[in-house]
């Protein structure tokens, strides 16, 4: 492991996962590793509940952002001493807009993203052991608690977990940095050249409600087809 993402979700961290490849810390764990194989879920809880060292998950990876790792930022500076840590940031009140949007809303919200993904909650075990984890994590991280939390709440907590993050990790090990300040600084944290190519820049948002509709879907549609083979009459 070369390099440990703390910063939370909604901070770019897709973007990250892009460029870090590019400058050749790959693969990068990100959530959409959990996402394309929603059976991962369950390593994860078991890390979460201390039953599985976290190193079994992340063997082979040089890098790790977004959730489920930055969750586990404290335990990764120790398990990795050598990897360097990369904090994102952006403003709280941006942050917890993104998030009412985005993962506030799919668990919480009364919205399309919710109730599309409560039918595919009904008909796959994993996508709802998969919300159910998510749920756990974000309220025993204290960055939200339920359908009550508030944008306030939710910037609040974000400011206090990055100063959290910062008095933590030591100052030469750490790079506070936004995407918007692209790669001059990360190439120079890491110690790599500049590519000639521009930064990636990632609509993450519309990404993220895509992926939840086109998954429920298409569990949906299997589910039909499923569900029609088993109401046909068997030929006489």
């Amino acid at each position: 492991m070369r390099l440990i993402g703390a910063g939370l979700p909604r901070t770019g961290t897709l973007s990250q996962k892009i460029a870090l490849e590019m400058l050749g810390l790959r693969p990068c764990y990100h959530m959409v590793n959990v996402l394309g194989e929603l059976e991962e879920t369950e390593r994860w809880r078991q890390i979460l509940h201390k039953d599985l060292p976290i190193e079994e998950v992340l063997a082979g990876f040089e890098a790790t952002v977004d959730w489920p790792g930055s969750y586990f930022t404290e335990d990764l500076i120790d398990i990795y001493p050598d990897a360097k840590v990369l904090l994102s940031v952006r403003s709280g009140e941006s942050w917890a807009r993104s998030m009412r949007d985005t993962i506030w809303g799919l668990l919480y919200g009364d919205t399309f993203l919710r109730h599309i993904s409560d039918a595919w909650r009904s008909i796959d075990t994993q996508w709802n052991s998969y919300l159910s984890l998510m749920d756990e994590m974000w309220k025993s991280s204290g960055l939200m608690e339920d359908e009550n939390t508030t944008a306030q709440y939710m910037s609040d907590a974000m400011d206090r977990y990055n100063e959290r993050v910062q008095r933590t990790v030591p100052a030469e090990r750490l790079l506070v940095w936004s995407v918007a300040d692209g790669w001059e600084p990360l190439c120079e944290f890491l110690e790599l050249p500049v590519p000639d190519q521009p930064f990636p820049r990632v609509n993450d948002s519309k990404q993220f409600s895509e992926r939840i509709i086109d998954g429920a879907l298409l569990a949906i549609q299997r589910y039909r087809a499923q569900d029609a083979e088993e109401t046909v009459p068997a030929a006489t």
